[in-house]
């Protein structure tokens, strides 16, 4: 049973889910980070919010740690880097609160544009003060946004619906995608110069980080009234106070700071700005979903699965054609493993049929992982497999072949002197060998299996088979592959259990069988 080290509030159902996996939860909120180096060995999961800070020193205390899971989007306390070295894989859940952030941007927008918070702030207080709380209308006004991912192009769509005009920056969107968005692409200094409003959408890395500063607001529009609920630390924000202060900068509503948790901020105080405790992900639809999207995650990432948003694992999105290939390639690595002795200094994956229509990396980086596991003291996992192959000294060749009459697509590996081929059956979809070396095969493939090669003699099956009979392991499976010389022969035996050693030597004593290889998958 795996241990799940969960040291923040989610979703309950996502705990049950994990628990049903059989995974041990332990749940122990409130940990300071000397409690934390003590609770985190022997997790095989750590499971966080935005309160925990995982540290170099967490993941190092971390032995058995297999992945840490973060609820929510953010990953400014992971130390990724860490995680990654020590082959930690690092997920969290990008699109649990992507609907809530987009509309509390909405809410901020409208907020300072209508001085809400502070209307009624004096309203409570016994103040009637109509005529001093005069706001500004969205419709016809520019809205700059910032970043047009996710949550940018839900903020853009629900601006457009209050008649507003939509403008945005973003490096990594073609101008022929915003058109089809309605929004009209510019470079940072147009966009400042050009919007009413502006909201930004994009992470907080070193090279956003100061992005909006002194500089850049002296290039705004006039009265321009900014909006994030991003990340702190992307706008400086005395620069920021210090513009509207001055009235270069109508106002700001922000839900984020560069220091968390933030009570004295310069921003605080002024007539013109909104400010919220960092709300963008808070409400109970987020973060239940957030919960249980992070529970699945680390689920998947315990069972050795495709974990569709590992954040250090060098591969993309995976297409749903290729998402069946993904435990065969990783079985066919081990398996040739198994076959080749050591590890070959070339590696060639080759992929051919309706595969090659899709990104294959990470179908790559399953056979890899497949065949370091079977070679390498240090568990493989699709976080370190590529480092521990480049270890080795193996180099990874990725090959496609577009083949008319393989429509399923074929998965070979090459190295070594030796191959091995495999695809997904079309009539019960699930895996065959299909070809080793220069033989012909169709067998499913099992954790045991045995792999004779005997001169093509008569009664050859008949003496393999009485060999594993009689020290009973039990035949599964068992496919017989012949080459087009009709001499040399190949016998694929599954079986229930590993076959014993004194088996495999008589076998090998028989003068009319050449070699025999035992594949027993750890």
């Amino acid at each position: 049973m795996k241990r799940v080290l969960v040291t923040e509030v989610i979703a309950e159902d996502g705990l049950d889910l994990l628990r049903r996996s059989g995974c041990e939860v332990d749940v122990q909120t409130g940990l300071d980070p000397d409690q934390l180096v003590e609770a985190v060995p022997g997790a095989a999961a750590l499971i966080i919010r935005s309160a925990t800070q995982v540290t170099a020193e967490v993941v190092e205390a971390g032995s058995d740690l297999i992945v840490v899971g973060r609820a929510g989007i953010g990953l400014d306390n992971v130390d990724v880097r860490a995680a990654t070295a020590r082959g930690v894989m690092v997920v969290n859940a990008p699109q649990s609160n992507i609907l809530s952030a987009a509309e509390h941007t909405m809410a901020l927008l409208l907020a300072q544009a209508r001085n809400v918070p502070q209307a009624h702030a004096a309203l409570s207080e016994g103040r009637w003060e109509r005529s001093k709380w005069e706001g500004v209308e969205l419709s016809d006004k520019v809205l700059g946004v910032i970043g047009l991912g996710r949550i940018g192009k839900l903020v853009a769509q629900r601006a457009a619906a209050f008649g507003m005009k939509i403008a945005a920056f973003d490096p990594f969107v073609s101008v022929d995608v915003a058109r089809k968005l309605g929004i009209e692409l510019l470079d940072l200094d147009e966009l400042m110069a050009a919007a009413d409003f502006i909201t930004i959408h994009v992470a907080r890395t070193p090279d956003t980080m100061g992005m909006v500063g002194k500089e850049l607001l002296a290039k705004a529009k006039p009265g321009l009234r900014l909006v994030n609920v991003a990340r702190g630390g992307i706008v400086d924000e005395l620069a920021l106070a210090d513009a509207i202060s001055d009235g270069r900068v109508g106002g700001a509503a922000f839900d984020v700071f560069e220091t968390e948790p933030c009570t004295d901020s310069p921003l605080f105080g002024l007539p013109g700005v909104v400010v919220t405790p960092h709300l963008g992900a808070s409400t109970r639809e987020a973060q239940d979903k957030a919960g249980l999207a992070i529970a699945e995650q680390v689920h998947l990432a315990l069972a050795g699965e495709f974990v569709p948003f590992a954040v250090n694992v060098d591969a993309a999105e995976v297409s749903e054609v290729l998402k069946p290939f993904l435990p065969l390639a990783e079985m066919l690595g081990s398996i040739f493993a198994c076959l080749v002795d050591g590890i070959p200094g070339t590696l060639d994956v080759e992929f051919r049929g309706e595969v090659t229509d899709v990104d294959t990396r990470y179908a790559v980086l399953a056979a890899v992982k497949g065949l370091m596991s079977q070679v390498d003291e240090q568990p493989a996992s699709y976080v370190n497999a590529l480092t521990l192959a480049s270890e080795r000294g193996l180099e990874i060749r990725t090959i496609t072949v577009s083949e008319a009459g393989t429509p399923t697509g074929v998965v070979t590996l090459r190295g070594g002197g030796h191959s091995l081929s495999a695809t997904i059956s079309p009539l019960d979809y699930e895996m065959r060998l299909i070809g080793l070396d220069e033989h012909t095969l169709e067998i499913r493939p099992g954790h045991h299996m045995l792999v004779v090669r005997n001169d093509d003699t008569p009664g050859m099956v008949g003496i393999v088979g009485s060999a594993l009979g009689d020290s009973g392991v039990n035949i599964s499976n068992m496919h017989i592959g012949e080459t087009t010389d009709g001499v040399a022969a190949l016998m694929v035996v599954a079986t229930d259990g590993p076959t014993p050693v004194r088996v495999q030597d008589a076998l090998r004593a028989h003068p009319h069988i050449t070699s025999v290889r035992a594949i027993d998958l750890v």
